[in-house]
């Protein structure tokens, strides 16, 4: 298995992106290597200071760099050399088996969609994010920026997708699949969510267990929480401040802990060909190696192809 990762994107790469790498491929076993895509000779130049061995990675040498401003769109096909656009050729041509990023989202999105494509049946692909629970453990939120305007026939399909990703890459037993709402009544919300429900409840390709509130998305109510984009990716937001929060105001406490971003990596892109993470702009070294091995427990689960059985 070949893992690739751009190590030209986020604002601290390329130091943090290498020094994730090397975090990341000391867990790796023998038969699963890591492919560094961007500038080959500062990334040799880094792991040099660290002390450590350049054979441990594969190098796919570009200079090219598509900025965290820049037009999604645009800058993928005006900069074919940039690290993201040769990633996702590399994956597109079987190069590699996973790819990761935490670069431009909007061009990793425009990306995936353009390379590898959207799995047949797929109405839009979707992104979500792990979201800690106060009894222990997390469930997940989807969709947490891919579609900031959702169709009703869209948030159905998003409980397929985040069900499958629970089930097959997290290990969760036939996870409950809710809709965020502001009421609990299946009449309650605003005109998507009035026309969403009725769709989820009579979706038997999941365990709907109905609406959920915002002050239920970290109680254990449900394990799957399914939103449009816009509204998932504000309340993305809010719960990463609460880590923050903690921290300014020296809370030292183990569930504000589980907010940390660093802990989950990055968002995989689900309702595509294949494995594909994005990590968050100012990603750590830890939250790059745990992007890695995220993007490496896709590949490995098969989801993908669970994904594609489920909507043919």
């Amino acid at each position: 298995m070949k893992i690739g990762l751009d190590i030209m994107g986020g604002d601290f790469a390329p130091k943090a992106t290498v020094l994730g790498a090397i975090e990341a491929a000391k867990l790796l076993p023998e038969s699963q290597k890591l492919v560094l895509i961007g500038d080959k000779d500062v990334a040799l130049a880094i792991l040099q200071e660290n002390n450590f061995g350049a054979e441990n990675f594969e190098f796919v040498h570009t200079t090219e760099v598509i900025g965290m401003g820049e037009h999604p769109a645009k800058a993928v096909i005006k900069k074919p050399g940039s690290s993201i656009s040769v990633g996702f050729q590399l994956l597109k041509d079987g190069g590699i088996d996973a790819f990761s990023s935490a670069g431009n989202t909007g061009a990793m999105l425009v990306g995936s969609v353009l390379s590898v494509k959207t799995i047949e049946g797929v109405l839009r692909p979707a992104m979500s994010t792990n979201v800690p629970k106060l009894t222990g453990g997390f469930g997940l939120l989807v969709d947490v920026g891919a579609n900031a305007d959702c169709k009703p026939e869209y948030l159905p399909q998003f409980g397929v997708l985040g069900s499958l990703f629970a089930e097959t890459v997290y290990h969760m037993p036939n996870p409950r699949v809710s809709l965020l709402n502001i009421g609990e009544e299946e009449e309650k919300g605003n005109a998507l969510c009035q026309a969403v429900y009725p769709l989820m409840k009579e979706n038997p390709n999941f365990n709907f267990v109905g609406n959920i509130e915002g002050r239920d998305l970290f109680s254990d109510v449900a394990d799957v929480y399914v939103t449009d984009g816009f509204t998932g990716n504000v309340a993305l937001k809010m719960a990463e401040s609460f880590y923050v929060i903690s921290l300014k105001k020296q809370i030292k406490d183990e569930f504000f802990a589980r907010f940390n971003y660093e802990q989950y990596g990055g968002s995989p892109i689900l309702g595509i060909n294949a494995p594909v993470v994005v990590g968050h702009g100012i990603s750590s070294p830890e939250a790059i190696k745990n992007m890695v091995l995220l993007s490496r427990d896709m590949a490995e689960s098969g989801l993908v192809e669970k994904i594609k059985n489920a909507f043919q």
